[in-house]
């Protein structure tokens, strides 16, 4: 079978919207242009130099069936939850959490030398993780393995691989690849995804053309934009002038149906209302229904 380029099919614009108790951030995935891209439910790019916009976090709430990736360009959040995890992610770091069959949690975000800067991901559980047990990775920023080209490409590989350089983060179900991809200007980039896998790249900082194929042809990208790609077995980019940014995210999805109210997606309607259920009854924490 001949290699296939993964070419732009959509390109999506960031819509401000409002979020936990009165955080501003810009939506790219989860917005009016595009509900979810299996198995991504939600992309925010977080981020102000107004500690207002941002400063009342989100307090305390609840998780059933999804991971929440929480990585972190400027700034700190604090975190906590019901499964005993607490701490801070700074620059730089990222926060892997699996909320499983049920936790809550509490996400504060708050600037370092004025800078407050992030992107949150909601990746989809299949029907048979669900109600599993929740699970949390965190990594610090020198816990993040790069690759540098000899161009002056830097890939932070949170996971994944490039480079024959694997991500700090594993055993996570839907075989995720998360890279943030550095190109000085002019630069080019070809990264493999495996083919059947949802992607998207998302320029955060310069500009460039995304998705070139066989002729050379590509979509012209400036940051903010989020580049939905369609399927083949590798994705190629040139920097502009200027240099570009982008997360580059790829991800088996699970190929199910969806039921979702608010932070809760499962696969049912019955389970939305078991969930909520089980919010009210007290019963929603895995550990307190499971001992």
């Amino acid at each position: 079978m001949a290699s296939l380029h993964r070419s732009v099919t959509r390109l999506i614009e960031p819509e401000p919207t409002m979020e936990g108790a009165g955080v501003k951030l810009n939506r790219l995935i989860a917005g009016r242009q595009i509900d979810w891209l299996d198995p991504f439910l939600l992309l925010d790019h977080f981020g102000s130099d107004q500690p207002a916009d941002y400063m009342a976090g989100f307090p305390m709430h609840p998780h059933r069936g999804i991971e929440t990736v929480t990585y972190m360009l400027d700034g700190e959040t604090d975190h906590r939850d019901t499964m005993g995890n607490a701490g801070t992610i700074g620059p730089g770091a990222v926060q892997w959490m699996s909320a499983g069959g049920g936790l809550l949690h509490e996400e504060m975000p708050r600037p370092v030398n004025g800078k407050l800067e992030g992107f949150q991901l909601w990746v989809n559980l299949p029907a048979k993780l669900k109600m599993s047990r929740p699970s949390y990775q965190e990594f610090t920023a020198d816990q993040i393995p790069e690759a540098r080209r000899d161009d002056g490409t830097v890939i932070r590989v949170v996971a994944g691989e490039t480079d024959g350089v694997r991500g700090a983060v594993t055993e996570i179900a839907m075989q995720p690849t998360y890279l943030d991809v550095h190109l000085a200007p002019g630069a080019r980039f070809v990264q493999p995804v495996l083919r059947g896998h949802a992607a998207f790249a998302y320029a955060y900082r310069g500009g460039g053309t995304f998705g070139i194929g066989e002729g050379g042809e590509g979509t012209a990208i400036q940051a903010p934009q989020l580049a939905i790609l369609g399927d083949g077995d590798d994705f190629e980019a040139r920097a502009g002038d200027a240099g570009v940014r982008f997360l580059l995210v790829s991800g088996r999805p699970t190929r199910e149906t969806i039921a979702r109210y608010g932070p809760f997606v499962m696969n049912t309607r019955a389970e939305i209302v078991q969930a909520v259920n089980d919010l009210n009854n007290g019963t929603f924490v895995w550990e307190e229904r499971n001992g």
